[in-house]
């Protein structure tokens, strides 16, 4: 019986409007769970028709896929017949549906509106529990295909967006079959890859796309140099303090730490602090990360009653500025953005700093 019963007709009804020898194109997020999830349709739509020709392709840096501009173009020149995006979001935009592409996409973010007619959404959030998209991906997938031997890659995504003691049913017997030592190597080294200044996502995918077993990922003398790399930043900008906005009634409840580095460490920075200080939103802004200029926002948060999107907006309502319309999304107690430096002056004034 499939884990998710609901979403077995519409994935058939998506799949059945792909042509024989059709095209898709598989647009996943650059971290473990989105390689991972965009590994497992590319492999397990081909068991469900070998002649289906079948393309993954990671988001770039700084690219939000319904907002950023060129997107639409970057997947329409791949001349898909359909489009899966996962691990991206759902966005009232939608990607190709405008276009006459049957689009499904697949996720656990919170929906920031439907997309378009054409558009099939099957998401985890709202789910108890909420499924990571390549536990999504994988029993969407099983639904239709043998991919048991899959296992690994799922887990990849899972292990590294829900942990250890993440409660898909399968986690125990893959961790035995391949060894937690290997799984958890292989998504440190999936992480490294999108976190290091040279952000090589081809690396991990063709591991994760051609492998029987995680051993050659998790020992990959390229990536283990990534993680270094991203290791010795993490030991520089650690050692830097937060500010906090002077006392006021326009100071808000957060702490900032800027850093200047290529890695993408700010979401590890911002998250290390938010122990020590619970009762903020920590932001992370890095200065190094994006060209010309632009500033990448990681906030994090301990406390559920801090909703770190609805505070951002705020900010920016505080000056009576709207806020980028790719800025302050993702989930209640992580989410951020990407911010000329101009926005990004305008984000600490709302926020109390002077």
């Amino acid at each position: 019986m499939a884990a998710y019963p609901h979403f077995v007709a519409p994935f058939r009804t998506f799949l059945d409007q792909i042509p024989t020898t059709g095209r898709v194109v598989v647009y996943c997020h650059f971290d473990a769970d989105g390689l991972a999830a965009g590994a497992l349709f590319g492999r397990g739509l081909n068991r469900i028709n070998p002649q289906w020709q079948v393309e993954v392709v990671p988001s770039g840096k700084g690219e939000n896929a319904f907002l950023t501009p060129g997107v639409q173009e970057m997947l329409l020149a791949r001349k898909p017949d359909a489009l899966i995006v996962t691990d991206l979001g759902v966005h009232a935009h939608g990607t190709l549906e405008t276009a006459g592409v049957p689009v499904l996409y697949v996720d656990h973010h919170i929906p920031e509106g439907m997309p378009p007619t054409g558009g099939t959404v099957l998401t985890g959030y709202g789910l108890d529990p909420v499924p990571c998209s390549a536990w999504l991906a994988y029993e969407l997938l099983a639904a239709e295909a043998e991919v048991t031997d899959l296992h690994w890659v799922a887990a990849i995504g899972i292990l590294s967006d829900l942990g250890d003691q993440a409660p898909w049913p399968p986690l125990a017997e893959t961790k035995k079959q391949h060894t937690a030592k290997w799984l958890k190597e292989a998504v440190a080294m999936c992480n490294a890859a999108r976190r290091a200044g040279s952000f090589d996502l081809a690396l991990p995918l063709r591991y994760l796309l051609h492998d029987d077993n995680p051993r050659g990922l998790a020992q990959d003398a390229t990536l283990a140099g990534y993680r270094a790399e991203v290791a010795a930043a993490l030991a520089v900008a650690r050692k830097l303090p937060p500010k906090f906005p002077p006392a006021g009634p326009d100071a808000s409840p957060v702490a900032l730490i800027t850093i200047n580095s290529p890695c993408q460490i700010h979401p590890l920075i911002a998250q290390q602090w938010i122990q020590r200080l619970p009762d903020r939103v920590v932001l992370c802004a890095n200065l190094g990360y994006l060209p010309d200029g632009v500033v990448a926002v990681s906030g994090r948060a301990a406390s559920r009653d801090l909703h770190i999107p609805n505070l951002l907006r705020a900010a920016f309502a505080r000056i009576g500025v709207e806020p980028p319309a790719n800025f302050a999304h993702g989930h209640p107690q992580a989410s951020g953005g990407h911010l000329p430096p101009a926005q990004y002056d305008l984000l600490l004034q709302g926020l109390g700093y002077s």
